[in-house]
């Protein structure tokens, strides 16, 4: 931390830096070591191509994918049916996206109002967003949440194992996005470009094998 503190230049308020994107990477800098809210969440209609592409990419190995995007569609079913969508993500320093769509998209259930949740997630809550599900949908009988994962994560942890298994006992259904799932995310909440036709969702090779081999994963799991 204190080697970070003296690199800044004293003076990269005054002027530009050559390079704008050098000014961006201060700016972010500069913006985590001044009071952050306890989180930084980043929420929109739909997310830009390249994050879904590297994002969701069932891979084994995530190297790198360290933050969480989470795409949900909400369905509240009261005198009229509402439904709403959109993503949230987060940076993993802080708290997760998981959490912050109970915080702030959700924030409480109406008794008298049900709701239908579905996830579209990057990858597998960590066990404290597991622990944090389970408790929510004991208390909200009226929830009912499906979240579809690209990549298990963590997932040899015998204590991941047993917070999934929690989180599925409490009523929340976990499924393995297969090829078809991606395509939904790429239609539905991807940016398109402007005034192109919409792009056909490209597969990447191993979607396919990749599916395959995390659901024998989550069913020896479970």
């Amino acid at each position: 931390k204190m080697a970070e503190k003296q690199e800044e230049p004293s003076n990269a308020q005054n002027g530009e830096p050559d390079n704008a994107e050098e000014g961006e990477e201060k700016k972010k800098k500069k913006l985590k070591r001044e009071d952050l809210p306890p989180f930084e969440i980043v929420t929109g209609e739909r997310l830009p191509a390249i994050f879904f592409k590297f994002q969701f990419r069932n891979v084994e190995y995530s190297s790198g994918r360290n933050k969480t995007f989470l795409c949900y569609v909400l369905e509240t079913q009261g005198k009229e049916s509402v439904t709403s969508r959109g993503y949230l993500e987060d940076e993993h320093a802080a708290a997760h996206a998981e959490m912050a769509f109970f915080n702030t998209i959700l924030p409480k259930c109406e008794s008298s109002l049900r709701y239908n949740v579905t996830w579209y997630v990057s990858s597998s809550p960590c066990v404290t967003c597991a622990d944090r599900i389970t408790e929510t949908l004991k208390k909200n009988k009226n929830l009912r949440l499906t979240i579809m994962v690209g990549r298990l994560f963590m997932w040899e942890e015998p204590e991941m194992q047993a917070a999934l298994k929690k989180m599925m006992s409490a009523g929340c259904k976990l499924r393995i996005m297969k090829p078809q799932d991606f395509e939904y995310v790429w239609q539905n909440f991807v940016e398109q470009e402007e005034g192109e036709e919409a792009k056909a969702f490209v597969p990447w090779e191993d979607i396919q094998e990749n599916f395959q081999y995390y659901e024998e994963k989550l069913a020896e799991i479970l």
